[in-house]
This record gives C-alpha cells, structure tokens and sequence, in this order.
C-alpha cells in the first residue's frame, strides 16, 4: 500500500517484523543480503537493491517491494 501522492509505504499496512527487518537492513550494509518487503502482503523477497521502490511481488503481484534499507529510512516500523 502506498500513500497517494507515492512518497511510500502508508503506515497501515501489513505485519513486517520489525527486528526482521533491522536484520536485514544491516545484512544490506555489511553483509550481501538483499532481502526487500511488501508493504502489501508483507512478504519478504530476495533480490532486492537496498533502494528499491515498488519492485513487483512475488506472492501478491502487487508493484510494492522496498528494500529493507529504504523501508527503514522511509520510516517504515516505527
């Protein structure tokens, strides 16, 4: 789910656990995770750039995966 005006993911929207996400995120830093999530269904998915916007869902269909890094800088989970 995205807001309106497509600045990212709204705030109601599925369950991403939040310590998953962290992990993944530092995964992306100092690691070569590229994990990425759907504001959709909340499905993670591998593949993704820490930047990623609106890669498409693989379970869902929906153009919504974010890269983990870019969903925490997004505010995503606070």
């Amino acid at each position: 789910m995205t807001t309106p005006n497509d600045q990212g993911p709204a705030s109601a929207g599925p369950s991403i656990d939040l310590d998953r996400l962290i992990q993944a995120a530092q995964e992306q830093m100092f690691g070569d995770g590229n994990a990425g999530f759907c504001t959709v269904c909340g499905e993670e998915r591998d593949g993704c750039e820490p930047d990623a916007r609106r890669y498409p869902c693989e379970a869902c269909g929906a153009r919504a995966v974010y890269g983990a890094s870019e969903l925490l800088i997004m505010g995503y989970g606070s």
